[in-house]
């Protein structure tokens, strides 16, 4: 299916408000244009945006229970109880247990760590963990990334003596659990003015307080930021207001002092002495993370995160490595699987969503899969496993579409379910696969709209090619990092033509590299198609053609700007 283009050119007031907005920045209109789509209309929220302090983070008292939290974390170092950090099992999770277990470390010796095993735990805390909490005389539990719904798992540790802090971002029901703290942006009668957090962001924001609150210093807290960096790439988080803040000096700190564990990591990646971005995470250093919490045991991961040895992080990061290629294997093969499944699925194109279900699968990448059937098909997806009678579900969404409400709308037939608006997952029994599959199936058909399954391109501004200036390209670099709510911006340039020496490169000939002309100032600027090679027979012709697509630093001539060219549209396809 071919990509639509959607291009909603801005309003006369919306032009009129980005000219006097330039005027004070000494930037292009068509960026300031681009500030005011994400709200930002003064020259002071425009600083804050390209200059985001550390000073301008949220007080975090301002979460509710937070006061609560630190004094039994006061109380329990005091006494010196003993403390387990607990969180999920994927990126989140673990980066958050790193930087709650690394920071209170300083503070007391008698510390422990737990990441539940996705096969013998299930997901979020477990009967498992808190017995092997009571087992090592563990009072209090500060758990991160999940525990929002855990009312029966932290009521048992209540009366096994022991307490809990709630550190999570997903969303709760009305019935919260029995802690002592819940820390959650998101809670219903929330009074924290930022609702987004990563889990490993309420970690943060926990420890933020307590060293504010006992005269420790910020700047002790700040190396940590490189782990929350981490999570809010991985976790899809959105990166403006407070998550902006955190990610932009996360990424600094990944950069120029990365944590011996991350450092590791961005060796065996390749990413040595290269700039780190937000993709490098996604793509490369994410996916190790979760590698391991996926193929072997998320405390893997967490040792890694925590270790200070270099050499012993350097063998670490080629063992979950060595998870990563095993999880590319699962990966692969459950996903051709499952596209013969789909393709044979009866009425599919009359289908809104696509469920499958298969005993054997690997419950670690179900979620992978599901991501991928998500982004073939334009529709929501459920890949389902199981293990004896009770089956793991992950679903993911497309843009637009809350997958979590079509998920909560079968809660009767649910053991246990939780997630976001794009990812969620849940367990059931065996017998209730088939009704899950019909319910899901027709709430899905009752709320999603035609766009949310069209693949559309957005498009955030015409250019012309003499207005990609140097200055233009390093103006635009400062809108980074990227992320939900602050996505690269993907431009459009029409008629364009080909210079004479495009060509076809890759090792199967796959991509193709393009020197383009447009029709209106003559100016020459190179670009790579990446996948498009189809299209090089039209582009040889010498016929005009609109593209779209993101401007880029070219990998191989320092200093010069290349076009990343998302999408072709010939005179057939306009």
């Amino acid at each position: 299916m071919g990509q639509k283009w959607k291009y909603q050119p801005p309003t006369y007031e919306e032009t009129a408000a980005a000219r006097a907005l330039s005027a004070e920045l000494d930037i292009s209109p068509i960026l300031c244009s681009l500030l005011i789509k994400r709200g930002i209309s003064t020259v002071a929220e425009a600083k804050n945006f390209f200059r985001p302090r550390l000073s301008s983070l949220h007080n975090p008292f301002l979460m509710n229970d937070m006061d609560i939290a630190v004094q039994r974390l006061n109380r329990a170092l005091g006494r010196k109880e003993r403390i387990l950090v607990y969180g999920d099992y994927d990126v989140d999770g673990t980066t958050a247990v790193a930087l709650v277990y690394k920071f209170l470390q300083q503070f007391s010796s008698n510390i422990d760590y737990y990441i539940p095993d996705r096969n013998e735990d299930g997901y979020g805390i477990s009967r498992r963990g808190v017995d092997y909490a009571y087992s090592t005389d563990v009072k209090l539990i500060i758990v991160l990334d999940c525990g929002i719904k855990a009312i029966e798992e932290i009521a048992y540790a209540k009366s096994l003596g022991i307490d809990f802090i709630v550190c999570d971002h997903h969303v709760p029901d009305e019935e919260l659990p029995c802690a002592v703290a819940i820390l959650n942006p998101k809670r219903l009668d929330s009074t924290y003015p930022y609702p987004h957090l990563s889990g490993c962001g309420v970690g943060f924001k926990f420890m933020q307080a307590f060293a504010a609150d006992n005269g420790i210093a910020p700047e002790q807290l700040y190396p940590l930021l490189d782990l929350v960096a981490v999570s809010i790439a991985s976790d899809l988080v959105p990166i403006m207001g407070e998550n902006r803040v955190l990610a932009y000096h996360g990424i600094k700190q990944l950069n120029h002092a990365p944590s011996t564990g991350l450092k590791a990591i961005i060796q065996v990646c390749g990413l040595r002495d290269k700039e780190v971005s937000i993709n490098d995470i996604i793509f490369k250093i994410g996916p190790r993370i979760n590698a391991s919490g996926r193929i072997q045991q998320g405390k893997v991961a967490v040792d890694l995160l925590i270790e200070n040895n270099l050499p012993t992080a350097l063998m670490m990061s080629e063992q979950i490595n060595e998870f990563n290629e095993a999880r590319k294997e699962l990966d692969k093969s459950m996903t051709e699987e499952a596209n013969r499944i789909v393709e044979n699925l009866e009425s599919f194109d009359e289908r809104r969503a696509i469920v499958i279900f298969n005993e054997d699968w690997h419950r670690g990448v179900i979620g992978i899969v599901a991501s991928r059937l998500t982004e073939v098909y334009h529709r929501p997806a459920v890949v389902i496993t199981c293990t004896g009678d009770i089956a793991t579900g992950s679903a993911r969404s497309v843009t637009g579409f809350d997958v979590y409400k079509a998920i909560e709308s079968c809660r009767d037939l649910l053991e246990n379910f939780g997630g976001h608006t794009y990812a969620a997952g849940f367990s059931l029994k065996v017998s209730n696969i088939d009704a899950f599959a019909a319910r899901f199936e027709e709430f899905v058909t009752t709320n999603i709209l035609p766009e949310h399954t069209d693949p559309v391109i957005e498009i955030d501004a015409e250019l012309d090619f003499h207005q990609i200036s140097r200055k233009f390209f390093n103006d635009l670099k400062r809108f980074s990092p990227h992320g939900p709510d602050n996505t690269k911006p993907i431009f459009c340039t029409r008629n364009v033509c080909d210079y004479g020496t495009s060509k076809v490169v890759g090792r199967k000939q796959e991509h193709i590299k393009l020197e383009l002309v447009d029709n209106k100032s003559n100016t020459i600027i190179n670009g790579i198609a990446f996948g498009q090679s189809r299209q090089a027979k039209y582009i040889k012709s010498k016929q005009s053609f609109d593209i779209c697509y993101t401007l880029e630093d070219n990998a191989y001539k320092h200093g010069e700007v290349q076009l990343q060219i998302e999408s072709i549209h010939t005179k057939a396809t306009r």
